[in-house]
């Protein structure tokens, strides 16, 4: 099991530095107590997303030191020229306390793709050159043809959206393809929204066509005797193409409890009976 934690990833999205405190506890010390819930269980990453510079900081206090995660970080768009993606990185860095990242990565293939794009990728990869961080790599979309991406641009790393409701990019090869060809595959969107653990009648309006399909997969999970966390985690942690695999948790009962679910033996479910094939539900649960 330790190998199939340090598979495991923390994104630092739901930290919610930016909110109010949480059940009358400091966001901050919510931070500190997740992230020492992830160092002791062995996680690998931890994917750091964009945040306000005092957010930045209260996380880099929040580290345990030395950080014993493979951290990754999300440059700002490169609409404003690379010079300018540079400087936040490094501003970013130094608020966290951090000397160099595991990963750097382009926010989209949009971006990639964008008139300044390949001046993005050019500075992520003189960033590499000089040590900054070991790789770089894009997030993208299953609509962005990522392996096509991945032969023109090379990343290190491809992060992209995969659980046991949003099959697509393992049907179709895709993720296969990308680790064939030397490519980290980070999952990401897991939980898919939280969409496996809404009530059917709490669904929103635009799910409703993927309602009978979701309440199935949780029929399934049921029988087999587990629950949507543990079967969420199972799945996504035994597939072979990913390297790592990112959650969000708001909480430290929440990365208690993704820690405690990991480290159970993968329920025995007939996966293929839960993917959806509604577009619209998994356009809007994968984003």
């Amino acid at each position: 099991m330790t190998s199939l934690l340090n598979k495991l990833g923390l994104g630092s999205g739901q930290f919610g530095l930016e909110q109010p405190a949480l059940r009358g506890r400091p966001r901050e010390v919510e931070a500190r107590d997740i992230l020492s819930i992830a160092a002791r269980s062995g996680l690998g990453v931890l994917e750091v997303g964009r945040h306000s510079q005092v957010a930045e900081s209260q996380l880099g206090q929040a580290l345990p030191r030395p950080c014993p995660f493979r951290m990754t970080l999300t440059t700002v768009r490169p609409d404003r020229g690379p010079d300018l993606v540079e400087t936040e990185i490094r501003a970013q860095m130094a608020r966290m306390g951090v000397e160099r990242v595991d990963a750097l990565l382009a926010p989209s293939a949009t971006d990639l793709f964008s008139p300044l794009g390949p001046k993005l990728w050019d500075r992520l990869r003189k960033l590499k050159d000089e040590g900054l961080c070991a790789k770089i790599g894009v997030s993208v979309y299953a609509s962005d043809d990522p392996v096509g991406l991945a032969k023109r641009f090379k990343p290190d790393i491809v992060q992209a959206p995969a659980s046991l409701l949003d099959q697509r990019l393992l049907i179709d090869g895709t993720l296969r393809e990308l680790a064939g060809m030397g490519v980290e595959v980070h999952l990401r969107s897991i939980f898919l929204n939280g969409v496996l653990f809404l009530p059917p009648d709490r669904a929103p309006s635009h799910l409703k066509a993927a309602a009978g399909r979701i309440s199935r997969a949780r029929r399934l999970i049921a029988e087999g005797r587990s629950d949507p966390l543990q079967a969420a985690l199972g799945f996504a942690l035994s597939r072979p193409e990913a390297s790592a695999v990112l959650v969000g948790v708001s909480s430290a009962a929440e990365m208690s409890a993704v820690v405690a679910a990991a480290m159970s033996p993968p329920p025995d479910l007939d996966w293929d009976e839960m993917a959806l094939d509604d577009p619209e539900a998994l356009a809007w649960a994968a984003a």
